[in-house]
């Protein structure tokens, strides 16, 4: 019998996929097939969530079939991350020109993005203490205590590495291993790998400018071939959304997360309110919130679904580069930067917030300004190089709460909520490099107003 109820979960949701594929046909615009994906996998996702239940075997099943379209795009986007951080860099650094300068867009884009982890870290902690979360009122059971093992075991990776033995894990001794994704700093890397391959055809130019010509003309091809493939990609958004969210829908334990709704609810106000800090900053540089919203809500929503910043950068240069009239070298260099370096969410709002429920329990006051500057201060610092995939928020919390001298396996009582406040964070981050870049068009002039201020301006139209 659970055979027969896999089969027509199965049939169903290419049903739904069959649906997103005539509304391609018939024209509809890609942020409302994005949206159309979203909402129908909901829907499909709640009515299986009390049909069979969270945790029942046919659930398990049916997701794993849901698997090949979500988790299947989700791969394909990583296939290309890395192949169009290095064409895409290489590329905007050799065609600088005139005033431009990389030091300049690096140095405002990793300013943006510290400031801002600065702010959420701030929000972060004044939200816990507003929610007066304590990580003693949280009950364990077996699955916690497990977490809170795995997280001690993994504190050994970290524990003793100094703030210098940290940074040099982002300069890439292998450059090919880092592009197999081998270390969490593997991305960063590669950027800066590629930074230096983009510099040294600068100095070319001036003393060989025929290899230099050559080399050009290999990059440009190649970038064209990359960015078609991105394009192929991209097409798929929608029906990935919708197998990723049908999942996450039917597979959340409900009576988990009520029990830990307060601090479900808190990691959300503080979320919001860095949404909110992001918007006002845009404003504060002459941008329309409302605007910048309209524009980027599918890539936030791809981001929400799939947990994963790397995974978003595609969709998000795209996105930076066709709806918000940012430059290439700046879309590509915030994309990637915010998928590594000051995560806002991952990186910003989780770890402080797990620092003030747990500082209680070891007896220190977490309203203490020595502790909250001090906590600040550590979250930024190891902001750098949290991978912009799931667990990065873990890494970041491991870093932070040793670092702060506290018990890093009281970390594991919040597993059970782990996925949900994970969807929100992911999108925070996704919008604070999206904030980086624009800030950054603005302040260096590379920003062009007409296409941000296009409405009719979508994905479809930038060849999607």
């Amino acid at each position: 019998m659970d055979t027969i109820w896999i089969i027509a979960n199965v049939v169903v949701m290419l049903l739904l996929i069959g649906l997103l594929i005539w509304m391609q046909k018939k024209h509809v615009s890609f942020t409302k097939r994005v949206f159309t994906g979203l909402g129908l996998g909901i829907i499909f996702g709640v009515i299986l969530q009390i049909i069979f239940g969270a945790s029942s075997d046919v659930m398990s099943k049916s997701s794993d079939w849901f698997g090949l379209v979500g988790y299947g795009y989700v791969s394909l986007l990583q296939m290309v991350v890395i192949p169009l951080i290095m064409v895409s860099i290489i590329s905007a650094i050799m065609n600088l020109k005139g005033k431009q300068n990389l030091g300049k867009i690096s140095a405002s884009i990793i300013a943006v993005l510290l400031i801002t982890t600065a702010i959420a870290a701030s929000v972060s902690i004044i939200t816990s203490n507003t929610f007066n979360l304590k990580a003693i009122d949280i009950t364990s059971g077996d699955r916690e205590q497990q977490q809170g093992i795995k997280l001690e075991e993994k504190l050994g990776d970290v524990q003793h590495k100094s703030i210098p033995q940290q940074v040099l894990e982002f300069i890439p001794s292998n450059p090919f291993e880092d592009m197999t994704g081998a270390r969490r700093s593997s991305t960063l890397a590669v950027v800066i790998f590629s930074a230096f391959i983009g510099v040294a055809v600068l100095g070319l130019d001036r003393k060989k400018p025929e290899q230099a010509a050559t080399f050009r003309g290999m990059v440009e091809a190649v970038y064209a071939v990359v960015m078609r493939i991105v394009t192929l990609v991209l097409r798929l958004t929608p029906y990935g959304i919708l197998a990723l969210i049908t999942k996450t829908v039917a597979t959340t334990n409900v009576d988990e997360i009520l029990k830990l709704i307060k601090f479900v609810g808190a990691s959300y106000v503080a979320i919001i309110a860095m949404f909110i800090v992001h918007l006002i900053l845009i404003t504060l540089f002459g941008f329309n919130p409302i605007q910048y919203l309209r524009k980027v809500l599918p890539t936030l929503t791809f981001a929400f679904t799939s947990r994963s910043s790397v995974a978003t950068i595609p969709l998000n240069v795209e996105t930076q580069k066709k709806k918000l009239g940012v430059s290439d070298g700046i879309a590509n260099l915030s994309a990637t930067f915010g998928a590594t370096i000051g995560q806002n969410g991952c990186a910003g709002i989780y770890p402080a917030m797990l620092a003030v429920m747990i500082a209680p329990t070891v007896g220190i006051d977490p309203m203490s300004w020595s502790f909250i500057i001090k906590l600040i201060l550590i979250v930024v610092i190891s902001s750098f190089g949290v991978a912009g995939v799931g667990g990065g928020a873990t890494f970041a919390s491991l870093i932070v709460l040793s670092t702060m001298n506290l018990p890093v396996a009281l970390a594991g009582l919040l597993i059970s909520v782990e996925p949900l406040i994970d969807m929100g964070r992911t999108a925070l981050n996704v919008n604070d490099s999206m904030t980086a870049g624009l800030i950054s068009s603005k302040i260096l002039k590379e920003n062009d107003h007409n296409v941000f201020n296009d409405n009719s301006v979508d994905l479809d139209s930038a060849h999607v």
